[in-house]
């Protein structure tokens, strides 16, 4: 289910909403936020809770690696949309697991009228770097819903 008001949002987020994503936020259409759930510094498997506010969504994007890598996302709160090039656009609500394998461009984020958050998990393996592309496009967001 959409929700509309942070408060609302702020207690279903059982993850936490975290910081302002500001290290990666000219990546981002809108405001997002970081909990970062797991130490990677420790050598633990990366694992973020990644917050959008109504409407905002990450620019198209690619995990590379040589082997292995790629991303899994688990919807925690909100409504969300997921897309990868030249498909339609997925709709996301709690419960939600999406696989992303290495090498395929993609973008996701939250619809229009609600906040969303999911758990970002990195995916081990040789060679792993993230592509930052373009932003998606406004109007084909809008027609979305």
């Amino acid at each position: 289910m959409g929700i509309t008001r942070e408060p609302e949002f702020n207690a279903a987020n059982v993850f936490g909403k975290g910081n302002p994503n500001a290290a990666l936020a000219q990546y981002f259409t809108g405001e997002s936020f970081l909990n970062p759930l797991t130490d990677p510094q420790n050598g633990e498997l990366p694992l973020f809770n990644v917050t959008f506010e109504p409407g905002c969504r990450n620019n198209w994007h690619v995990h590379h690696a040589k082997s292995g890598g790629g991303q899994v996302l688990i919807c925690t709160a909100g409504e969300g949309w997921y897309q990868e090039e030249g498909k339609a656009a997925r709709e996301l609500v709690p419960g939600t697991v999406v696989v992303i394998p290495a090498g395929v461009k993609h973008w996701h984020g939250a619809k229009a009228d609600s906040w969303f958050s999911h758990i970002a998990i990195e995916v081990p393996g040789e060679g792993c770097s993230n592509e930052w592309l373009e932003p998606v496009d406004d109007a084909a967001f809008a027609m979305l819903g």
